[in-house]
């Protein structure tokens, strides 16, 4: 067979592009909704009575389903077709959202947005699976490219999104605004993509999921919950101990079954292994940074939800932009290189950020930082994606890319969990000062204030607080804020450059493709260009 027909025979082939303008737009409903609902948990907070640990449940809910279910909704789609599970879940998503949107009490929404959490896990991996499938290996790293670039310029645009909404309708706009984009996805998935699934799926590993949906939830949940508290909490132990178990026996499970949800054989390919473990720890320090940033805008800058989403617009453009460019960049230096050099561009973004970032930093030195940090992110997420991806045999995508997926939302939680966790112990030990600068100040004043910085701000602006006295709460609590979020900061640096390091060992120069894949490549060397080897 030709190398020609060979490709037409791929699923999808020829309307392969416009059919990627549709698992863009699929994508672009999850990535929006990571970040768009953030600036609208004051409103939602205000209308339904929502304490502090009911918004907590309200972004947490969606997250463990998401994350815990992502492996076996993977495989479930290579078994019973990418693009019927694309569109299961886009319904799933759609229902979720006007079932948010409806909601008329915080325990409704929860449960909604949990509902949300089963349809985002059902479409991200199949969006990536699609895209193994249907283009050939010599394209495949743009079409990555392509998807991370919408996934980045959704997660950037969100706020500006959520900001421009809240400014005309009610909290409920931001699940409103979910309906016509899965619409059109719906629509659009139809006509233009192919069907493809694993002829050779083997019977459900029901045992498998048994295991590995609650191991990954408690995984998930222990992380929030330390962020949120304290890694030594009962709870937080507790949470870990039952994952560490039940994730054990899983291991343990897999490494035996005939019919292994996830082959542990992928693990011996370092282009899976190291573009897996890199992928982890660019998005701890990515969804890091990005918990930080929305808080300094806002709360210390004192900019509005929508002017703050839109002075982070030139980190979704960079990311987004920076991957694009990654795919040829990745021709030229190789997956290794081209990973390695954008984890240690983003880490000097974190660097640069901790030392330049203050009270009163001016914008244009804050738009640099951010520059900085997505223009590397984007440098290393399209190639490590290509990595684990090109490293698995296209009837294996949708575990692949599920593996993929749960990497993201781990490393987020792990980024979110212990920079917060460094920024909050800095700031508790910033605010100790208030007690001496203002000795009348209350116990019960000084603990809001030790809740958050918003809570400190809340507090110095009640007209009962005479001027002179809320300005130094503010400016004792923004100070200690700035000094916790920039030593979070140059924390999450070491971890890039450490992880930097490890891709320079661990990550193959050139993605190796499954063993598979690489006979049948082999047997048309003579008509493939070399790049289908390499598939950087």
């Amino acid at each position: 067979m030709s190398t020609e027909t060979a490709r037409e025979n791929l699923p999808g082939y020829s309307k392969r592009w416009i059919g990627l303008l549709f698992i863009g737009i699929s994508l672009l409903v999850i990535s929006l909704d990571n970040t768009i609902l953030n600036v609208a948990l004051p409103s939602i907070s205000n209308d339904l009575g929502a304490s502090a640990s009911d918004l907590q449940w309200i972004v947490d809910a969606y997250v463990l389903v998401f994350a815990a279910l992502l492996l076996t909704m993977g495989s479930f789609g290579d078994k019973i077709g990418r693009k019927r599970a694309l569109q299961f879940g886009l319904v799933m998503f759609g229902i979720g959202s006007l079932w948010a949107a409806l909601s008329t009490s915080t325990e409704m929404l929860i449960a909604a947005r949990a509902f949300l959490g089963i349809g985002g896990a059902t479409i991200m991996p199949a969006t990536l699976s699609i895209i193994s499938a249907t283009f050939p290996r010599e394209e495949r790293s743009q079409a990555i490219a392509v998807w991370a670039a919408i996934f980045g310029l959704g997660v950037g645009i969100g706020p500006v999104v959520g900001g421009l909404l809240l400014e005309q309708f009610e909290w409920n706009a931001v699940f409103f605004v979910n309906l016509p984009v899965v619409a059109i996805a719906l629509l659009g998935g139809a006509f233009f993509l192919a069907e493809s699934k694993d002829e050779h799926a083997p019977k459900p590993d029901i045992i498998g999921v048994l295991l590995s949906v609650p191991g990954l939830f408690a995984l998930i949940y222990g992380i929030i919950e330390a962020g949120q508290g304290a890694w030594t909490d009962s709870h937080v132990l507790i949470a870990f101990g039952i994952s560490a178990v039940l994730l054990t026996i899983f291991t343990w499970w897999e490494n035996r079954s005939p019919n292994a949800m996830l082959p542990l054989h992928f693990f011996k390919n370092m282009s899976f292994t190291g573009a897996n473990i890199a992928m982890t720890f660019i998005m701890f320090s990515m969804f890091g940074s990005i918990f930080f940033l929305s808080q300094y805008l806002q709360t210390i800058q004192g900019y509005s939800a929508l002017d703050a989403g839109l002075r982070m617009v030139p980190m979704a453009v960079s990311l987004a932009g920076v991957s694009v460019l990654s795919a040829r960049i990745a021709r030229r230096l190789g997956t290794k290189r081209t990973v390695a050099l954008g984890i240690t561009i983003a880490a000097g973004g974190l660097v640069f950020m901790s030392q330049m970032y203050d009270v009163d930093t001016a914008y244009s030195t804050v738009v640099v930082g951010q520059i900085i940090l997505a223009s590397g992110m984007g440098f290393a997420m399209s190639p490590a994606t290509n990595s684990i991806m090109g490293s698995v045999p296209v009837s294996k995508a949708g575990v692949g890319s599920a593996m993929n997926d749960t990497t993201r939302q781990l490393g987020g939680a792990l980024g979110i969990a212990v920079l917060g966790t460094i920024m909050n112990g800095r700031y508790l030990d910033g605010i100790v000062s208030l007690k001496t600068a203002l000795p009348q100040l209350r116990p019960d004043m000084f603990d809001g204030i030790s809740n958050s910085i918003q809570a400190a701000h809340k507090i110095a602006s009640n007209p009962e607080v005479p001027e002179p006295f809320a300005n130094t709460i503010i400016g004792i609590a923004d100070q200690a804020f700035v000094t916790g979020m920039n030593d979070a900061m140059l924390f999450g640096a070491a971890v890039m450059l450490v992880n930097a390091l490890l891709v320079l060992i661990i990550l193959p120069s050139r993605v190796r493709a499954p063993r598979e894949e690489a006979h049948v490549e082999e047997a048309h060397e003579h008509d493939l260009p070399s790049v289908a080897v390499a598939s950087d």
